[in-house]
């Protein structure tokens, strides 16, 4: 038999894996054992929720007596650093199982009594916005411990991150990471990708086609927390493979209150049919903003840029044209000038041939451009063809590689020192008027008159 039909032992199998709670069980101690393991690894998930550096022991099913009743969390984490401890219990879910509203409640509980500090969830639900969380809960139970939730997406998105691009610095600690992105990266692990936009989705998308959907409807509020939900888990995928934090681009307003943000898409999706977001990419020339327009069934990306401060119109769309060379030729460009409502757009084949073609008033100087390209929108609820999930990470994956990574902000030509030879008069000098100085009135756009010698030694500028 050929070896390539050989199957590599692996130190976290995925074999043997049966049924939910086998699943949550193998999940659960892998991730543990691994965030003790592997030092880096355990600091960068402990210190996004608040722990101290410090070592990371933990500890799976620890019992625990609430009144006449014995609970078994899934996990606990200790962080000790000197004489302080931190502790965290930890419950984890798999596959679709949605986390319950009694039985963290019930842990808050445990962790109140026992003085511990926190509650941590783990599950493949995404909350709309980090800090929040996907399960409602008594907010008094919160008083004196925190509750933290990190999405399976999350947790490995820090894992290859911290593997592939911060590093580690043991090997051996390195292939143990390596093994747990292997373990969570397959299929049978239960740690699932964002895969679907919800019961409301069908309902929603009929409705805003038929022009019946009301701001009232709660499907409406729930499509617009699971749309949300979709862009933190296109930064994490992005950012997974870019090896650095993506973020949405949410402004203070809507970080302070996120109920006002999901209002706002709500009133989007009533009167227009539409959903926008964005997202921050560290680097990048500017938000890769995202609409998705339900009524038109298109997804459309685009990114605001500075247009040059110096040259004339032309010279600065042939700027942005040689930067999107690899963009499409039904990618939009739409070009902004001073003191002027709108501005005017043409496809960047149009631009090729004519840059002129987005110059509406010679007279008004360029100050911004817009980057733009649509493309189909899915209608399936799931993934996979025609899902309207894939869509839009498609979309995004597309345009930041076509577009965005292409293109860099204007920067102006530096001042250049003068030489002897930029202050050199046209005609000859006498050699008595030769200086080797440079005054700092000397300047090459002006140059010194001329002078000749005259007659009787005298030096006189010639008529």
């Amino acid at each position: 038999m050929s070896e390539e039909t050989w199957l590599a032992a692996r130190l976290i199998p995925t074999s043997g894996i049966n049924g939910a709670e086998e699943q949550e069980r193998r999940a659960t101690s892998a991730v543990l054992a691994v965030m003790s393991a592997v030092r880096e690894f355990g600091r960068v998930l402990t210190q996004s929720i608040g722990a101290p550096a410090g070592n990371v022991q933990t500890f799976i099913e620890v019992p625990f007596k609430l009144g006449s009743q014995q609970l078994f969390p899934d996990g606990l984490i200790r962080v000790s650093r000197g004489q302080r401890q931190w502790t965290a219990l930890v419950e984890v879910k798999t596959g679709s199982n949605l986390l319950q509203t009694e039985q963290l409640e019930a842990y808050l509980d445990i962790a109140r009594e026992q003085g511990f500090d926190a509650l941590i969830t783990i599950s493949n639900e995404i909350a709309p916005m980090a800090g929040q969380h996907p399960t409602p809960i008594d907010r008094r139970k919160l008083r004196k411990v925190a509750l933290f939730h990190l999405p399976w997406t999350e947790i490995l998105t820090q894992a290859v991150i911290q593997k592939e691009y911060r590093g580690v610095a043991d090997p051996d600690q390195a292939w143990v990471l390596g093994e747990l992105i292997r373990y969570l990266e397959h299929p049978r692990s239960g740690a699932m990708e964002f895969s679907d936009m919800g019961p409301a989705w069908v309902p929603v998308r009929e409705a805003v086609a038929a022009g019946t959907l009301r701001a009232a409807d709660g499907s409406a509020q729930a499509i617009a927390g699971r749309f949300d939900a979709l862009l933190r888990y296109v930064c994490l995928r992005l950012g997974r493979r870019l090896g650095t934090e993506v973020t949405p681009a949410l402004s203070r307003r809507d970080l302070a209150d996120p109920a006002a943000r999901t209002q706002s898409l709500v009133g989007q999706l009533t009167s227009g049919g539409t959903l926008t977001g964005g997202i921050r990419i560290p680097g990048s020339i500017g938000s890769l903003h995202i609409t998705a327009d339900l009524r038109a069934g298109q997804i459309t990306c685009h990114v605001d840029i500075d247009a040059p401060r110096t040259g004339k119109a032309t010279t600065r769309i042939n700027w942005l044209v040689r930067q999107l060379k690899d963009a499409p030729e039904t990618t939009r460009i739409e070009a902004f000038a001073m003191h002027a409502r709108g501005g005017t757009a043409d496809l960047l084949r149009a631009v090729r041939e004519d840059p002129a073609i987005l110059i509406s008033d010679p007279g008004r100087e360029l100050r911004a451009f817009r980057i733009a390209r649509s493309t189909s929108a899915g209608t399936k609820r799931g993934t996979g063809r025609g899902a309207f999930i894939d869509s839009v990470l498609n979309a995004v994956d597309d345009f930041y590689e076509q577009v965005i990574q292409n293109l860099k902000p204007w920067m102006p030509t530096p001042p250049r020192l003068r030489s002897p030879e930029d202050v050199q008069p046209t005609q000859p000098v006498a050699t008595s008027l030769v200086s080797t100085a440079i005054s700092s009135q000397d300047s090459p756009e002006f140059p010194m008159p001329s002078i000749q010698e005259g007659a009787e030694g005298q030096h006189v500028s010639p008529s």
